[in-house]
């Protein structure tokens, strides 16, 4: 319900103005206006049934209208000369659209409401009513040209056997519901109030059913959810229960080591994590030479072993970097080779090598849409920037400050607006550049040890961890740190970003949670992986925020997905 003005406003009201519209044609014609139509109503049938038909009647009632109103629109420019545009509307909206569209609304929502919503309703009847006696089977029409009778597409075998009884009401202003069957309210279904949900036949038999007018012996909204292969269960199942009942103005990141999946493939250890932008899948690199590519489902129960969908081979060497080009769609990867990849095929784009052996590549990063750069530093204490969209570099900035030498630059972080890149050196030095001039706007001893990772946030905020065992925040033109976060036992070597927190992990298996505003917020400590759960070292890690999954990578080659 708090989404479903925007899903009107921003997805659903475009949607009919660009199908309903008299000036622009679409490609493929009426195929394809056709297959756009279908789905649309596909996902507004969704959404009424999902919320019930008062709340369709406050919430719905322009988007109902605005789409049925076309079939008035085009009744009063039958006159007009015709053109290729109005041909194709004409073609998409007829009877036969009318009917796959006034029914499952009727059914849905009631007469009176569709009456209600819908002005031209008599009309939109009219047309349906005309489709279904033509395409019953108890009346068959035959062609004139060719005496054969007519298909009717889109129709099941099911739905043709029920067509003897009429799914019409009668056009008066009675509403009594199809078959007199008494539509239940919303959140109720049968006699039983069991809260929103979706429910399915149980064959193919009556599939079609809620279409064509429900009984109260074969409704389906009152069948029980079948058993499939797609139901949730043991871990996955446990999970989805908790996340349906957790606090959505809740912020903070839950670990709870709930195993839900196994990624195994690696022979070696898996060194980088990467999430591709919408979470359906991620790229794993590893230090047996290749990156993989796995796919993100909700199945199984916990112990399924998922195999990877692409794999790339064509590295060398321990791949210690692997990221995603949003903006071209294409991968990076660096064993001091960059590599640049298609994500669908796996086949190599193009490579980019140190261009001198004595100084090899040491860190990567991805700029983020709508550039399409990748910056990488060598051992020399030089960034260098390439276009993926063109061989050669693009710029080259040597990091001096002060004439010092700061040592290797162990890693980078982008600024989310791709303004500025940090880089951190062995000696626990970081310096800021502005990616736009090139020019060091700051360079401070951060630590007093080796940086292990960097990773820049929203507000010019910058998060770094060392081997001197401390996390720290830092304000991109502020001297001092933020806050600083000590971890006695073993130093931060891998960690990621959730919202304002900033989710750990150490050698040691422990899994912690810090505040990145307020060092005081009482979070969670530090969670101690279960052998159940995860077997080996932790190497790398990575969040899928939107899930609010955790991705742990293992010295074994063995990824795990954990909630």
């Amino acid at each position: 319900m708090d989404m479903l003005m925007k899903i009107n406003q921003e997805v659903l009201l475009p949607l009919l103005d660009l199908l309903t519209s008299t000036k622009m044609g679409f490609p493929s014609g009426v195929q394809t206006r056709s297959a756009v139509c279908l789905k649309t109503l596909s996902l507004m049938a969704l959404i009424c049934l999902r919320i019930g038909r008062e709340m369709v009647q406050h919430h719905m009632a322009e988007t109902l209208s605005r789409f049925f109103q076309v079939f008035s629109l085009l009744q009063c420019l039958q006159k007009q000369k015709k053109l290729r545009v109005l041909e194709e509307l004409q073609a998409v909206f007829n009877p036969e659209m009318a009917y796959a569209s006034y029914i499952p609304f009727y059914c849905l929502i009631g007469d009176a409401a569709i009456r209600k919503l819908v002005t031209n309703h008599e009309l939109v009847w009219s047309l349906a009513q005309s489709y279904h006696e033509r395409a019953s089977p108890g009346s068959p029409e035959t062609n004139p040209a060719g005496g054969q009778k007519t298909t009717v597409t889109g129709l099941s075998p099911s739905m043709g056997r029920q067509m003897g009884r009429s799914p019409f009401p009668a056009p008066s202003s009675t509403s009594t519901p199809l078959g007199g069957d008494i539509l239940p309210e919303s959140g109720t279904f049968g006699s039983h109030l069991v809260g929103n949900r979706i429910q399915v036949p149980r064959d193919t038999e009556s599939s079609y059913s809620w279409v064509l007018g429900p009984t109260p012996e074969d409704s389906a909204l009152k069948q029980d959810l079948p058993r499939s292969s797609r139901s949730l269960q043991g871990n996955w199942l446990a999970y989805w229960q908790y996340e349906i009942g957790l606090n959505q103005q809740d912020s903070h990141f839950h670990f709870h080591q709930i195993r839900l999946q196994s990624f195994l493939g690696h022979s070696g250890t898996a060194k980088c994590l990467a999430p591709l932008a919408r979470e359906d899948y991620f790229l794993s690199g590893s230090k047996d030479k290749t990156v993989r590519l796995w796919p993100l489902y909700n199945h199984g129960d916990g112990t399924r072993e998922v195999e990877p969908r692409l794999m790339y081979t064509d590295h060398r060497k321990s791949v210690f970097y692997v990221g995603q080009l949003e903006a071209s769609q294409e991968v990076v990867s660096c064993d001091g080779t960059v590599h640049l990849w298609d994500q669908f095929t796996g086949k190599n784009i193009r490579c980019y090598e140190a261009l001198d052996g004595k100084n090899p590549i040491t860190a990567v990063a991805t700029m983020p849409a709508p550039h399409c750069s990748v910056v990488f530093a060598s051992a020399d204490s030089v960034l260098r920037f390439i276009d993926a969209r063109k061989p050669g570099l693009q710029h080259e900035f040597r990091l001096a400050y002060s004439n010092m030498s700061a040592g290797l630059i162990r890693c980078l972080a982008v600024s989310p607006s791709g303004r500025t890149v940090a880089a951190g050196f062995s000696t626990g030095f970081i310096v800021l550049l502005d990616a736009r001039t090139g020019l060091v706007l700051r360079g401070w001893p951060g630590h007093e040890g080796d940086i292990l990772q960097m990773k820049a946030a929203e507000g010019n905020l910058l998060i770094s961890s060392s081997s001197d065992h401390t996390l720290t925040v830092w304000k991109d033109v502020e001297p001092k740190p933020l806050h600083q976060y000590r971890t006695p036992s073993d130093p931060i070597h891998a960690f990621d970003l959730y919202g304002a927190e900033i989710v750990a992990g150490t050698v040691a298996n422990k899994i912690g949670v810090y505040s990145i505003l307020d060092s005081t917020a009482n979070l969670v400590g530090s969670t101690k992986l279960s052998t159940e759960n995860f077997r080996g070292t932790l190497t790398s890690l990575s969040v899928l925020p939107t899930k609010r999954l955790l991705l742990l990578g293992s010295d074994n080659g063995a990824i795990r997905l954990l909630a």
